[in-house]
């Protein structure tokens, strides 16, 4: 027997802690891509993941067939080009890391005009193919993709908040990784909270309510919260104009899909963090807002308060939410107008 990846075994033991087995059909959008091909990889090995239907304008069929070797029961098929239908359908969860990764010096907005043309036709497809569908979207800037696939789903009138996600599970990785490091603990027992929204100064970690951070001060602080808040760049650069974060974004997408379904079957507190329609700033003009939420039969269950906030945190929140109101609005004012 081989053995299985580090991620690999965190999903297959997440699963198997479920009080419910019911299996699931994924579909993912973008399987052809840096974030798809890995990301399909480890859904093929989660035990929740049942069939996997995987579409990309190109290489779809090519990745089905690679990863349909691996020795996992979930069935794997591909579909390219005019295949969405078939693709999407009786799919229940469906994810979308669609569209072009960043390069050097690019923001997360420089990628707004082409990446905002792809969700939005994705989301026409997704409204009538499987508008009951769990939707969770991984396609940069989420800030923006989030309220865009909302507002086509609106005008289709097949709209559930509850079942739109924006991913925002990396940030998490993250701040998990990177605080580890500095206080010499093992990742996995290194759980940030992070909310608002998922880049630069959206993101806004909350080290305060976890007990590994306690004596992260002064210049490590900031240190440590601009490295979360800014990770993606060390990616891009690293790669010095190849891509982007795609390997740990395909990680990341895939521990939230094993903890979506896992909350479908059923399991109670299931928690994760991800960009939803949110009444927590509502008042302040931000319609969408990470935080943890509860994830259940129905998508999202409860979104929690983001809680007792230090100083610090006051004032990234208060860095973040102008931001972040802008990004939503044009992601709106896009979709309105195509």
């Amino acid at each position: 027997m081989f053995a299985r990846s580090t991620a690999a075994r965190t999903l297959a033991r997440r699963a198997f802690s479920s009080s419910a087995r019911a299996e699931r059909k994924v579909a993912v959008l973008g399987a052809g891509g840096g974030i798809g091909q890995p990301m399909s990889l480890l859904l093929k090995t989660d035990p929740l993941v049942t069939s996997l239907s995987l579409y990309d304008i190109r290489g779809a069929p090519g990745v089905a067939a690679d990863i349909s070797h691996v020795n996992t029961k979930a069935d794997c098929k591909g579909y390219e080009q005019a295949d969405i239908a078939s693709a999407l359908k009786g799919a229940e969860v469906v994810v979308i890391p669609a569209g072009v990764p960043r390069k050097p010096g690019m923001t997360r907005d420089d990628l707004f005009n082409t990446n905002a043309s792809i969700v939005r036709d994705l989301a026409k497809a997704c409204a009538e193919h499987c508008p009951k569908a769990m939707i969770c979207i991984i396609s940069n800037p989420v800030n923006s993709t989030v309220p865009i696939f909302a507002e086509v789903f609106k005008k289709a009138g097949v709209f559930d908040p509850k079942r739109l996600f924006g991913v925002t599970t990396l940030d998490v990785v993250r701040a998990s990784t990177f605080l580890s490091g500095i206080q010499g603990t093992d990742p996995k027992d290194t759980r940030v909270t992070v909310v608002g929204g998922h880049s630069g100064v959206t993101i806004v970690p909350l080290l305060s309510q976890t007990e590994v951070a306690k004596g992260v001060s002064g210049q490590a602080y900031k240190d440590l919260v601009k490295r979360i808040q800014f990770g993606g760049d060390e990616v891009v650069q690293a790669k010095a104009g190849t891509g982007s974060a795609t390997l740990s974004m395909g990680y990341a997408g895939a521990i939230f899909v094993n903890s979506l379904i896992r909350g479908m079957n059923g399991e109670k507190n299931v928690v994760e963090p991800t960009f939803v329609k949110s009444p927590l700033y509502e008042s302040e003009g931000v319609e969408f807002f990470s935080s943890n939420v509860e994830l259940g039969a129905n998508g999202v269950e409860k979104i929690h308060p983001v809680g007792q906030l230090s100083a610090e945190e006051e004032e990234l929140l208060k860095a973040c939410l102008p931001d972040l109101k802008k990004n939503i609005a044009k992601g709106v004012e896009f979709a309105k107008s195509a």
